[in-house]
């Protein structure tokens, strides 16, 4: 069960922050803060969504089996 929660837990952190980054990214080229070729759903945003699950998952709370 603590897996299903740390999956559960990257999942929810990788869509939020591909939704956040979306709506920077969106935000800057309004702005014509950013370059065109920057586009939503790039690279950028998936790479940075990866890393933020990454890190969530890593943070989850996970039970250890213990050594015989």
């Amino acid at each position: 069960m603590p897996d299903f929660v740390a999956a559960l837990l990257s999942a929810v952190a990788f869509c939020a922050a591909l939704l956040a980054l979306n709506a920077l990214t969106r935000c800057l080229i309004q702005w014509h803060l950013a370059p065109q070729s920057l586009a939503e759903n790039g690279l950028l945003q998936y790479g940075g969504a990866l890393v933020l699950a990454r890190a969530a998952y890593r943070r989850a709370p996970r039970e250890r089996m213990p050594i015989r």
